[in-house]
């Protein structure tokens, strides 16, 4: 049932299930800004007969659904004989009501709202709310586009002489007339507000233009006051928007006369369009200082308050992802949109925004602070670098993904001496090693160090002075798990015989280096089974307290991707002052140095721990090769083909010794030991083909030290990887090189295990040297173009002459270089190697920018590697996507393919179509890759997107017809992480809506099985994820801890953390994104779904990193198979989606890309090498991957047992590399040993020899030593 609105256009109307019940009138306006509802009111009240006609006003946000406008059109417009509808944000945000009037006013719906003949001549005019917009909007209606463009011009300008000349025409129109195009009339714009002649610091703050012509102006007056109160001496401007050129002249002449240190600005949208953002943002660089964004709720405040993630998702997209585009810093909600009056005039409710004094003086503090920062002298400047650690043993301190945080680390503190910091008189580490050693010689995390000294020690008193103040609905949820502050299990002994808090880290002067502390499941795994969004320790928030009040930072840096901070419990953006980040941070300037390849984590950081992103340069990449056994194995099947093409009788114990060899290395080929010709022969050709898959694969060739670059032969590697995709237009570097050479195939496209047909073979015969046979398959010819690219690739970074000129062709090795190959050289030089080498000093320059508070510039985020350039040079503040093109047409196509592939593979392994399958998704990928994920899910449920035409904005989601379909539905149930719930509300209610569209279809189960189980269960919701907000997926703290027996156990703690089902919040089958989301707990509904689950499916969409080089991948696609498994009695199916090559994607069984990673990195010299080069995180790093192997085994069951054995002989029975781990990292050594006793404890290394397993006793007892000595 829907209910009806008590007074159209009201705050209730947030929810977009209600009717609206609104008398009728003969003309309609319908508009985005509450604004104009106000301006309009104004002058007809002075005017009534303007129009000469009943006017009606009603915001758009109240017909967010489609069965409200239906509604709306059958009872309210039927009467009408104008309607005029004013868009902000284009065609996209209201497609469906657009839709249905441009039908009304065309005579195809009659006043029932069905098909008929009309009563009466009817007008629609459609205005844009902002210029971009115009020209699309107005040929939607039906009067002359030029009276529409003016008309819209008109109400941009504002102002009562433009509405006026609005009502006007509005009037002529309704009479049947045709009224003269109007002429705007410009107002003052920019305009100055309250400039006082006061002293302080002066900061610029920007509002629309619109709030003071329609008389509301508490938000600024709030917001001025409120920085006064900080001692600053605010510049109030008025603005019609930030996107006009004449606009940003004159902010920037204004603020810049002023010599604003930091403005702070509350209009939506970007001051650039999202394809120029990376750019760069001339107005603000014109200012050059920090630039505050103040959000405003267009909810009301109570609904801000009963809502786990804050902000409507049309103010997420408005409001914080598109000003990130500007490199805005996500504050806090300043006002809430409420409603003032009744209009009886307008038979609508007239809202404005109510100010929020306690946020608004939170984010004038945090104003305040970051001007403090630039003001103060470098050598007063105190600055607290945090470095994570998890799991909290000595062993992996300094997380960083990608990042050789320790180096990094040290560097900095370097940085910041030269740069006149004062980090007293000592000498500073030299290197990373040199860091951890003394980190290590005080107190950590790990237990172990409990004996050693703490850096300093804040006072319980003093803890408990601050506490008190906090708000009580917060301090019971703490309290309820931890007890009051007196009992906390970090108190230790104190100065003068009183408890405190001990700090963990060390002190250079004005400069701290911080452990993280932890979050507090370590003190009590129970707590991974039932406390999803457990609350912080006191010990946690005194560390944080300490740094704050006792230490003075003026601004903290969290090194490396990531900490935990940004992932405590509280609101997904537009925190209150209940939520933990909160707490834990306050309002400080926080900067995040964070890989470039991950927007969403990083968007994380933006937006709850107000972070500016000093965005880095992923690790080092390059191609696997082969190795060892591996490559002895490559020459066998090469002399074997040999043999085969010469007839010779060496073929048949050749074969004999492969097939051994095939079987002893246990590759993913299935059965070896076929007797029959044709199949013996095809799987040799598949295991030619692997060799060459695991021989391209491209794997981390060491790690990145901020603010430098790889050294000369890895950074070659890099370049190639960067040039390998095809890109704007110009070929890959290997595909330019095969086509100068005339080859059919496409080395980007096709796939290895392809024969070379007999015109490529010839022409590569006729260029290579050595083996023929070498030269028979797609990935043989790929390896022989990769090499020559290298080489390529070297020249460039040579101290040329020709450097970023055109060279002319010249030959590389036996290959001239055609003109395909120099256009994509060309591009190299002037793109793709200026950009790589200039990282390494941007990186630096935005590290110390940042620490004397200057404006960091906005870039783009995603996988360089993916064909995307534009992401260097990093050191930029980066942003994510525009929300509502998702998923881009690109993500479609790829996901479309990648479904029908599953589809296919499926068929061929079990014989029957797939019914039932459970994706993981994650809000980082799909910031990446546009949705490859949902498109995917869609194509399998038989639904496709429906997108704008001019914008190409998702605008509805459509059933493909069975007949057009050719195959049955999958039910397809989505895992979705916390942050893709926050960053992505409406994609889980397009979702939604596409699960309810194939739920209500009349269809057999066999076709459809999705709405035979909605027809059993009464339900269609599809979609799971944790508790509101809380964030990951509850395996971690179990398997660091070893607080488990069973799979099930894991199983269990996974349905405890995922149990919550998200589904539209208006309550009904099929809600539209505006509607955002509602959380209900749902474990009973999990469990049905997983009950009936084949197929666990996770994918990814780049090969910078792998599955084993992160935690995330065993709790979503292992906890997943480990609950399904438990209420099953039998473990899914798994499979691995590779969309690294959107032309080539990728799918296989999980096994299988276990296999590839062993081989191609953790067993790989190459990759062992490039760890030792990293000291004790090299150690780190190797650790880590056998712990990722270990919890993906416990979880799943498919980790090969010969991997243990493997990781064992070449890690800790290399005498070289076990001597590495004694040096650099005993901690990790000892981890490891005690990992590989755990896996054959439990029964999951099954194949471990007495004699391997003593000796790794031994190790754990040698390491203990070793540490000791440390």
């Amino acid at each position: 049932m829907h209910r009806l609105a008590a007074q159209p256009g009201g705050s209730e109307q947030a929810d977009a299930g209600a009717y609206v019940e609104q008398p009728a009138a003969p003309v309609l306006l319908l508009t985005s800004a509450d604004t104009d509802l106000v301006s309009i009111e104004r002058v007809l009240s002075a005017e009534p007969a303007l129009v000469g006609a009943e006017l009606r006003g009603l915001n758009l946000a109240a017909l967010a659904h489609p069965a409200v406008i239906d509604h709306y059109l059958s009872s309210t417009v039927r009467h009408a004989r104008l309607v005029v509808v004013r868009l902000l944000g284009g065609r996209g945000h209201w497609s469906y009501g657009l839709d249905q009037l441009r039908l009304w006013a065309q005579g195809s719906l009659a006043p029932g709202g069905q098909g008929g003949s009309r009563l009466a001549p009817r007008q629609l005019v459609v205005l844009a709310g902002t210029a971009e917009d115009e020209q699309a909007l107005a040929c939607c209606g039906t009067v002359d586009p030029e009276l529409a463009l003016a008309l819209g011009r008109c109400l941009r300008e504002g102002g009562a002489a433009n509405v006026r000349l609005v009502l006007a025409a509005l009037g002529a129109l309704a009479r049947g007339q045709v009224p003269a195009t109007p002429v705007p009339q410009p107002l003052p714009d920019p305009t100055p507000h309250d400039w006082r002649d006061e002293g302080g610091p002066r900061v610029g703050v920007i509002a629309y233009r619109a709030l003071l012509q329609a008389g509301d102006v508490d938000l600024m007056e709030s917001c001025l006051a409120a920085l006064r109160r900080q001692g600053l001496c605010p510049r109030g401007l008025w603005v019609s928007g930030l996107r006009e050129p004449a606009v940003q002249r004159g902010v920037a002449d204004l603020l810049g006369r002023e010599a604003v240190e930091a403005v702070l600005c509350s209009t939506s949208f970007a001051s650039v369009q999202f394809e120029e953002a990376g750019l760069g943002a001339p107005l603000w660089e014109a200012l050059a200082v920090p630039v505050l964004q103040l959000l405003c709720s267009s909810r009301p405040r109570q609904d801000w308050q009963a809502s786990s993630i804050g902000l409507a998702p049309t103010d997420l997209t408005l409001q914080v992802a598109l000003p990130e585009l500007d490199g805005r810093i996500t504050t806090r909600v300043g006002a809430f949109k409420q409603t003032r009056r009744a209009s009886e005039q307008l038979a609508s409710a007239l809202q404005g925004y109510h100010p929020d004094p306690e946020r608004l003086d939170w984010i004038a503090a945090l104003t305040a602070r970051w001007v403090t920062l630039r003001r103060t002298a470098p050598q007063e400047r105190h600055v607290a670098l945090v470095l994570a650690n998890y799991p909290t043993r000595n062993s992996r301190l300094a997380n960083g993904v990608g990042l050789d945080t320790p180096a990094s680390t040290a560097l900095m503190l370097r940085w910041l001496r030269d740069a006149g910091l004062s980090l007293g008189d000592g000498p500073l580490p030299e290197d990373g090693d040199a860091l951890i050693q003394q980190l290590l010689a005080g107190l950590t995390n790990d237990a172990e160090s409990g004996h050693r000294p703490a850096l300093d020690q804040l006072p319980l008193e003093h803890y408990e002075a601050w506490y008190g103040e906090l708000p009580v609905e917060g301090r019971n949820r703490l309290e309820a798990v931890w007890g009051p502050p007196g009992q906390d299990a970090g108190l230790v002994p104190g100065r003068h015989g009183r408890l405190a808090f001990p700090i963990r880290g060390l002190r250079f002067g004005h400069v701290v280096v911080l452990i993280q502390p932890e979050r507090g499941y370590d003190r009590d795994p129970s707590l991974c089974y039932h406390s999803p969004d457990l609350p912080p320790t006191h010990a946690y928030l005194a560390q944080y307290l300490w740094l704050r009040e006792l230490f003075g930072a003026h601004v903290v840096v969290h090194v490396g991707k990531h900490g935990n901070l940004e992932w405590l419990p509280g609101k997904g953006l537009g925190l209150s002052n209940q939520c933990y980040p909160e707490w834990a941070l306050g309002p400080m300037p926080h900067l995040y140095p964070f890989i470039v390849n991950d927007p969403g984590e990083g968007s994380q950081a933006k937006r709850r721990s107000q972070a500016v992103i000093l965005d880095h340069l992923t690790p080092p990449l390059g191609r696997a090769g082969l190795h060892g056994e591996l490559q002895q194995l490559e020459a066998l099947l090469d002399e074997y083909w040999e043999a085969c093409q010469l007839g010779s009788e060496r073929r048949v114990p050749l074969r004999a010794t492969l097939l051994q060899r095939l079987q002893s290395l246990e590759l993913p080929l299935g059965n070896v030991e076929e007797r029959r010709e044709a199949e013996l022969e095809a799987r040799l050709e598949a295991a030619d083909g692997y060799l060459c898959e695991l021989k391209e694969a491209q794997i981390r060739l060491g790690l990145h030290t901020y603010g430098q670059l790889p050294a000369e032969a890895p950074l070659a590697e890099l370049l190639l990887c960067l040039a390998r995709p095809p890109q704007a237009g110009v070929a890959g570097l290997t595909q330019a090189l095969a086509r100068d050479l005339g080859l059919e195939l496409d080395p980007w496209a096709d796939t290895e295990e392809l024969p070379l047909s007999t015109g490529d073979r010839q022409r590569l015969l006729a260029r290579a040297a050595g083996n023929a046979t070498a030269l028979r398959s797609v990935g043989d010819a790929v390896a022989w173009l990769e090499e020559h690219a290298l080489e390529l690739c070297q020249r460039e970074l040579d101290d040329s002459p020709n450097r970023g000129k055109e060279a002319p062709q010249t030959a590389v090795g036996v290959l001239v270089i055609g003109e395909s190959t120099q256009a994509t050289l060309q591009h190299l030089r002037q793109q793709l190697l200026p950009r790589l080498l200039a990282c390494a000093d941007a990186e630096k320059q935005a590290f110390l920018g940042g620490i004397a508070g200057e404006r960091i510039a906005a870039g783009p985020a995603g996988a360089p590697t993916r064909g995307r350039p534009d992401l260097l040079p990093t050191g930029r503040n980066f942003y994510s996507v525009d929300l509502r093109g998702l998923p881009t047409e690109a993500a479609w196509d790829l996901g479309r393919r990648s479904a029908e592939l599953l589809l296919e593979l499926h068929l061929q392994d079990e014989g029957e179509p797939l019914r039932q399958l459970a994706l993981s998704v994650w809000g980082t990928s799909t910031m990446r890759n546009g949705g490859e994920d949902i498109a995917q899910a869609l194509a399998l449920l038989g639904v496709r997107p429906v997108w704008d035409g001019p914008s190409r904005r998702l605008v509805d989601v459509e059933v493909i017809p069975l007949s057009l379909l050719g195959r049955p539905r999958v039910d397809v149930t989505l895992r979705i992480s916390g942050l893709f719930r926050d960053a992505f509300p409406q994609l889980v209610a397009w979702v939604n809506r596409a699960t309810a569209l194939v739920a209500g279809l009349d269809e057999d189960g066999s076709a459809n099985p999705l709405a035979e189980a909605a027809r059993r269960e009464g339900h269609s919701a599809r979609v799971y994820g944790s508790a509101p907000g809380a964030y990951g997926a509850g395996l971690q703290g179990l398997i660091d801890s070893g607080a488990w027996e069973q799979r099930a156990e894991l199983g269990e703690a996974f349905l405890a953390w995922s149990s919550w089902r998200y589904g539209p919040a208006d309550g009904t089958s099929g809600g539209a994104p505006a509607a955002g989301l509602l959380a209900s707990p749902d474990r009973g509904g999990l469990e049905q779904r997983l009950r009936a689950v084949q197929v666990v499916l996770h994918n990814q969409d780049n090969r910078e990193h792998d599955l084993l080089d992160s935690d995330d991948y065993y709790q979503f696609q292992g906890g997943l198979s480990a609950a399904a498994e438990g209420l099953q009695g039998r473990a899914p199916a798994l499979w691995f989606g590779d969309h690294s090559r959107s032309s080539r994607p990728r799918l296989h069984r999980l096994e299988k890309e276990f296999d590839k990673v062993l081989r191609s990195r953790v067993l790989n010299p190459r990759w062992i090498d490039a760890m030792r080069q990293h000291g004790y995180k090299g150690g780190f790093e190797m650790a880590a991957s056998l712990d990722y192997l270990f919890a993906y085994d416990a979880s799943t069951g498919r980790v090969p047992d010969w991997s243990y054995r493997a990781i064992c002989e070449r890690w800790l029975q290399d005498p070289e590399v076990r001597a590495f781990l004694e040096q650099h990292n005993p901690w990790a050594l000892r981890d490891m040993g005690e990992r590989l006793l755990e896996a054959h404890h439990r029964g999951l290394w099954e194949g471990a020899s007495d004699t391997q397993l003593a000796g790794l006793r031994q190790l754990v007892l040698s390491s203990e030593a070793s540490i000791e000595q440390a």
